[in-house]
């Protein structure tokens, strides 16, 4: 059977597979040959996820691609698109941001015991972090990483985007890792440049930072680099025209900016009062500044059931990025700088992040802090990524390739997409290449939750929607924010399934290029889409500042398929 996932017109490698380590044996959580008994509690709790989720089994033991051709029925463990599917988080601060607290070994364990498989360290890019906290975080890291070998470590930073919001850039580990980072935060961080305001020469300097990026990986100084915008409409800075620079800076070859958050992390901030902050979901509650983007209506400033309102808008920004047929991909993630309900405060009035470039070691407090807006890493969003293997250079892989799905609140436990057609298939991120007129279907296994989450209780997913849109090539205006096309074109009710549940969508003979996209619910709360009822008949809902419950509205969205009949 075609693999179909390959990416020859819009989703070109980076290149430098040869230079990628060698994949490691799997982690022990995930080998069924290591008996429960010989794990430790942390790997214990792992294996228990990977239960749930149904992908433990004989087919990882050998720590290889699981065989494409597996069918449907298989036992527990094998996918049927082939790839083994990890859950990680790129944006986690440590006690080297200036408004962060814990350790880099705190909040590993913490997410390793959430069921990470991989993290980002993503300290705050600014002039005391550059000169001091690049080379002094990279020691814990390396602890950190032989501390907790089932958890792939990278280290990266918050890049204050010139002439917007930030951003995570990161790069494959090695000997050059803290001297790329450095420099690039040096020479391209608008924070330390003075470069924050929206002018065309600091939107210039941004992609002159991405083409640094793609030279150094160019260079083999480092394996490889990505670049993700985080928050992306909380201030309305990132207009759509830099967003399609940033996307096109590198070319194929060495593509860095992939993708944006499609939901911010502070998702505990939107807890009602007395037993939260009672601000909003994602700390949107921002109004239009003098650098923001004048097209973008007062709505897209706030989050919509937990989700940024460039991912949540069907037929919106992301649509009009992915009908133009080029790879931009969306995100989850915790963005943890203190955690909620948590008994740690900073250390005591020593600490002095300007004169060290961190805070002292956090200490007990004595109560706990409804105060805060954060959860753990892997405690509430997730991003799972489609991998070959279990090695860092295949996570940076799988998301480049946009092998992508987020969850929040666990509402799920796995997925699998596909769409087939002409012998051939493809799965998240994928292109789907057939002939004009064949016959494509898009089939989906949904897993459902098979234990409690974090919060306590097994969520219950309602329904699963099908979004398609035309895939019309670049546009002429550049800051296009809409695309006519795209809409809800079916709407599965699941919420009496039990078991793994297929749903099989029909696309039809298929004449032109087009895109599937896929998104669920538990149904509490919904409502008709900014583009109205035709477009989106039951979208997520406006969260309401003080009053948005994220455990009570949980959601998850999938990165793309495109089909390209020729």
């Amino acid at each position: 059977m075609g693999h179909g996932h390959a990416h020859g017109h819009h989703h070109g490698h980076h290149g430098h597979d040869h230079e990628h380590e060698t994949a490691p044996a799997l982690p022990a959580a995930f080998d069924p040959a290591v008996p429960d008994e010989a794990l430790s509690p942390e790997q214990r709790s792992r294996r228990s996820l990977l239960r749930r989720a149904g992908l433990l089994g004989a087919g990882l033991a050998a720590g290889s691609v699981l065989g494409a051709a597996t069918p449907a029925a298989a036992s527990a463990g094998r996918r049927r698109t082939g790839f083994l599917w990890l859950a990680g988080d790129h944006h986690i601060h440590t006690q080297y941001s200036n408004d962060g607290k814990y350790r880099v070994v705190d909040q590993v364990r913490q997410g390793a015991r959430h069921g990470m498989d991989w993290l980002v360290i993503t300290d705050h890019g600014n002039a005391t972090h550059a000169k001091i906290g690049v080379e002094k975080v990279n020691p814990d890291i390396k602890e950190a990483r032989a501390a907790h070998e089932d958890t792939l470590v990278f280290q990266g930073l918050e890049w204050n985007i010139p002439a917007a919001e930030h951003g995570t850039v990161f790069v494959h580990p090695g000997r050059n890792e803290v001297a790329v980072l450095k420099q690039f935060e040096t020479d391209y961080d608008g924070s330390v440049k003075g470069a924050s305001d929206s002018t065309p020469a600091n939107e210039a300097l941004a992609v002159a930072g991405l083409n640094f990026l793609a030279d150094q990986v160019r260079r083999r100084k480092v394996k490889d680099a990505l670049m993700l915008a985080n928050h992306p409409a909380r201030r309305g800075v990132d207009s759509p025209h830099e967003i399609r620079a940033w996307r096109d800076a590198t070319g194929t070859r060495h593509r860095i900016a992939v993708g944006f958050e499609g939901a911010p992390g502070h998702q505990a901030a939107g807890l009602p009062a007395p037993l939260g902050m009672a601000r909003s979901r994602g700390l949107y509650d921002n109004n239009p500044g003098p650098n923001s983007f004048p097209g973008y209506p007062p709505e897209s400033y706030r989050t919509w059931g937990g989700f940024d309102w460039m991912t949540a808008t069907v037929g919106g920004l992301w649509d009009s990025l992915l009908a133009e047929g080029k790879p931009w991909w969306i995100t989850a993630n915790s963005d943890s700088h203190q955690v909620y309900a948590d008994t740690a405060v900073r250390g005591g009035p020593d600490s002095d992040y300007a004169a060290g470039g961190r805070h002292t070691d956090p200490v007990y407090g004595g109560r706990i802090d409804l105060t805060q807006g954060d959860y753990w890493p892997g405690q509430y969003s997730r991003t799972h990524v489609g991998a070959d293997g279990f090695s860092y250079a295949a996570v940076m892989d799988g998301i480049r390739a946009g092998r992508l799905w987020v969850d929040h609140g666990q509402l799920v436990d796995a997925l699998d997409v596909r769409v087939t057609g002409g012998g051939r298939w493809a799965t998240l991120g994928g292109a789907l290449h057939v002939r004009k007129g064949t016959q494509v279907t898009l089939t989906v296994d949904v897993t459902p939750a098979g234990g409690p989450n974090w919060a306590g209780f097994v969520p219950e997913l309602a329904r699963v929607d099908v979004i398609q849109g035309d895939v019309t090539g670049p546009v002429a205006d550049p800051d296009t924010f809409t695309a006519p096309t795209a809409k809800v074109v079916k709407a599965y009710d699941v919420s009496d399934a039990t078991g793994v549940t297929r749903l099989t969508f029909d696309l039809g003979r298929v004449e032109k290029p087009v895109y599937v996209r896929l998104r669920g619910t538990d149904g509490n709360r919904s409502a008709v889409g900014a583009l109205g009822a035709a477009v989106d008949p039951a979208g997520p809902a406006l969260d309401l500042a003080g009053d948005a419950d994220p455990w009570r509205d949980l959601w998850f969205y999938t990165n793309p398929v495109w089909v390209l009949p020729s």
